[in-house]
């Protein structure tokens, strides 16, 4: 049987069918790495192996020697499909992210590319009075949830909130986030130097594999980066930590000077950390 398999093998790999082998390895391999990956991501490492034992079972049973197996070829037929439909079925909620992230007009690598409509010195007082706001907000221990949007923001998320459309200053959105104000339970969306709307509801984040002492504004500020071209801002309430989350990713314990640094990226007052020109 492995002697037939080899010879298989190396009948793909000789004459013009040389090509074509080294592409159908190649795809296949690329496959495999993505699914694999995926799986990975989504703290599903267990099912890795079960699906290499799987894969081999299906390679071994597709030789001659099993040819007279007619069910058992059934069986592993629809099985694969019905195995496909049960992860499907299984991470919905990351294919759905998958398929929004497609359906996007905006890549990644846009996030920093928005012109905006002020000068550079506006944008730049405007990034000032969002830090100001944040450390002021840390120091008193006031959560807050700030989503800072460089494109066209997502209509279906502002209509939750109270429309504003106003100028942005540290101490409007300290009032915003106070605790008696009734908008201070929902996330306040910034465009530019102008705070768009406040009190809006975001959708949480479906990961499983987060540090359990976020809270649900953390898990808001992944959820809503995930699905769209955006930067969320958090203060924790119990600990006054501020922490960023871009593209479905956070990153914790952030001082005045690391939020400066990233808005002015994120505004396009500065090259990445790539060292490429984003404006």
């Amino acid at each position: 049987m492995f002697k037939e398999f080899a010879k298989n093998i190396q009948d793909a790999f000789t004459g013009i069918n040389i090509m074509w082998s080294i592409l159908d390895i190649l795809l296949i391999s690329i496959v495999l790495y993505f699914a694999f990956k995926f799986l990975k991501k989504n703290n599903s490492k267990r099912l890795i192996k079960y699906i290499i034992l799987a894969l081999v079972l299906v390679v071994i049973f597709n030789t001659e020697y099993f040819s007279n197996m007619v069910i058992t070829h059934i069986l592993i037929k629809y099985g694969f499909i019905a195995a496909l439909l049960f992860c499907i079925i299984l991470f919905q909620p990351e294919f759905k992210r998958g398929l929004y992230k497609l359906a996007s007009p905006k890549t990644a690598s846009e996030l920093y590319s928005t012109t905006y409509d002020v000068s550079d010195d506006k944008l730049l007082q405007t990034i000032n009075e969002i830090v100001k706001a944040t450390q002021n907000m840390s120091k008193k221990n006031v959560g807050a949830l700030m989503v800072i949007v460089p494109s066209v923001p997502p209509a279906d998320i502002i209509k939750t909130g109270t429309r504003l459309d106003s100028e942005l200053s540290s101490q409007l959105l300290e009032c915003l986030f106070n605790t008696k104000a009734p908008l201070h339970d929902g996330a306040v969306f910034i465009r530019g130097d102008k705070i768009l709307a406040a009190g809006c509801f975001l959708v949480l984040t479906q990961k499983t594999d987060i540090d359990k002492e976020l809270g649900t504004r953390h898990r808001a500020a992944i959820g809503v980066t995930e699905t769209n071209n955006c930067v969320a801002i958090i203060v924790s309430e119990e600990s006054g930590v501020i922490s960023v989350a871009t593209d479905g990713e956070i990153k914790r314990y952030y001082d005045s000077e690391m939020l400066r640094t990233k808005l002015m990226e994120v505004y396009g007052l500065r090259p990445t950390q790539t060292g490429k020109e984003r404006r």
